[in-house]
């Protein structure tokens, strides 16, 4: 009788997946914990561990359901730390006929896989991963030969496809964005709410990777772990985020404090990409929760959590599949300064960037605009290499997997791509952080100075980046006012601006 190994990987824990609906006797599967994985980047220790944590958990569910498993732990002493060696020992010990793979998220390994399959001397298949709500080249089909993608046309026609908020062929109360009315800083009009944690003790885990000398960097309480790692703690998260968070969500989304670390975000991310939860699952339980509380919960908070899955989610995915390889290559500006060591620990006296990078490094997590305008925005304006900004987030974020990670960070967050992602960088001065966060208050710099004792980096940095990329971007029309702002400037108003930026630029390192 035949017999088919299934390869399971690390961000494809979806019970609901066809290949799990019922055991069959000639199918076994395998989850594989390699150094392979841990070495092509340095991961937040978090990461490891939430990753560990949930593939074994996943593996335990699959061997209750009566299903045959192999599962490889990464002290295991036959280990061969590599995906293809262990698959061969693996197909040969066990007589394996045939080799199938579910289509992986990272392009790297999805060229790794296809050359595993060309080596082995059986039959091979692949599945999809029955987890997004498109197809891998939707997005590349869905634009053409354009080379500029604009998020909010896909995003029309996903709502469309999908019948999500609307009345008929209209958008649900007249608007396709609720986007302007999501700007807001926290102002105390409602009580902040905790995080929902969970409570693992990943001790076991934490010696394992420790006896075996895997590097990584962040902090960890092993004892109280509290990331979810089964679907069960997932759809309790989501449960929690939909009756305390939702009725928020969107009025304060971008919204940043020094004493709370996720405000009204659901943190459903990393659940989500290694599929606990699927973003079907998601956005129906959210539009359920709308529907029965409409007098708690208005439209303009769900169409903006709604608009990060069946928009942003699925557009960066698409993008990744239509840009990849070449993409991971881009950089548009010519960046090459190397990203400063307190991106390590967080020791800097920015306080925007003590708390952003700080809790990146605690709680292996962070907004999506901590990340964009505060560190990102940083990296771009300072001229921070591409490839160090991109391992740096891929690294350090517990729900950072490649497609998701690069398209946010060398497109958006950088600019990068030149603009396939988006229509203009997203450069903001210290008004903007001052503006939505209570960062400034209490910083060693001074938001209000562009230049002098203690000026904010931040408004230094914004002008020599328009300065010294202004062949490149004064075409832009969404950037017009920035550039029309400069050659109003003074001339000696601007030799100290950018003195200023100069002299911070000289060594990032002391900022």
């Amino acid at each position: 009788m035949a017999k088919t190994l299934r390869l399971i990987l690390g961000d494809q824990l979806n019970i609901k997946h066809s290949w799990f609906k019922e055991p069959q006797s000639d199918v076994t599967f395998i989850l594989l914990e390699v150094m392979q994985e841990q070495e092509y980047v340095m991961h937040h220790v978090q990461k490891i561990l939430a990753f560990f944590g949930a593939m074994r958990n996943f593996a335990h569910q699959l061997t209750r359901l009566g299903h045959e498993v192999i599962y490889v732990k990464l002290d295991d002493k036959d280990n061969e730390q590599d995906f293809a060696e262990n698959l061969k020992r693996i197909i040969k010990k066990k007589h394996i006929t045939r080799f199938e793979y579910q289509l992986p998220d990272e392009y790297r390994l999805d060229e790794q896989l296809k050359e595993i399959c060309k080596s082995l001397h059986i039959e091979t298949g692949s599945a999809d991963t029955e987890h997004f709500l498109t197809e891998r080249l939707d997005v590349k089909n869905f634009f053409g030969k354009k080379t500029r993608y604009l998020m909010e046309s896909f995003y029309r026609n996903m709502r469309e496809k999908l019948h999500v908020l609307m009345d008929d062929d209209e958008p649900e109360g007249g608007r396709w964005n609720f986007d302007a009315d999501n700007r807001n800083k926290y102002d105390g009009k409602v009580p902040l709410v905790p995080p929902l944690m969970f409570n693992h003790d990943v001790t076991a885990l934490k010696k394992m990777i420790d006896a075996a000398k895997v590097k990584y960097f962040g902090e960890v309480d092993a004892e109280h772990f509290a990331w979810p790692l089964s679907r069960q703690e997932a759809l309790s998260a989501l449960k929690y985020f939909c009756e305390h968070l939702l009725p928020n969500f969107g009025t304060y989304e971008d919204a940043m404090l020094q004493k709370h670390i996720s405000l009204f975000h659901s943190r459903m991310s990393f659940a989500m990409n290694v599929k606990l939860v699927s973003p079907f699952e998601v956005v129906s339980t959210v539009l359920r929760y709308y529907k029965k509380h409409p007098k708690t919960i208005s439209l303009a908070q769900v169409e903006g959590y709604i608009r990060q899955i069946v928009g942003w989610r699925e557009f960066m995915r698409g993008v990744y599949w239509a840009q990849m390889p070449d993409y991971q290559e881009k950089n548009f500006f010519k960046h090459r300064t190397e990203i400063p060591h307190w991106f390590w620990d967080g020791k800097t006296q920015m306080n925007c960037l003590k708390h952003c990078i700080g809790q990146s490094l605690t709680d292996a997590w962070a907004h999506h605009i901590q990340r964009l305008m505060v560190i990102g925005n940083f990296c771009m304006l300072a001229g921070i290499n591409p490839d160090d900004v991109d391992a740096w987030y891929l690294g350090v974020y517990i729900d950072a997997i490649q497609w998701v990670e690069i398209t946010n960070t060398r497109g958006m967050s950088q600019y990068a791509d030149g603009g396939v992602v988006g229509s203009k960088p997203y450069a903001a001065s210290a008004a903007y952080i001052n503006k939505m966060s209570d960062y400034c208050k209490n910083c060693h710099y001074d938001y209000k100075k562009k230049y002098g004792e203690r000026a904010c980096p931040y408004n230094s940095l914004y002008w020599n980046f328009y300065e010294r990329n202004a062949e490149k971007l004064q075409g832009n029309p969404r950037i017009g006012m920035a550039y029309m702002t400069l050659k109003k400037m003074k001339p000696d108003e601007k030799q100290k601006i950018m003195e200023q930026a100069e002299q911070y630029l000289d060594d990032l390192n002391k900022l």
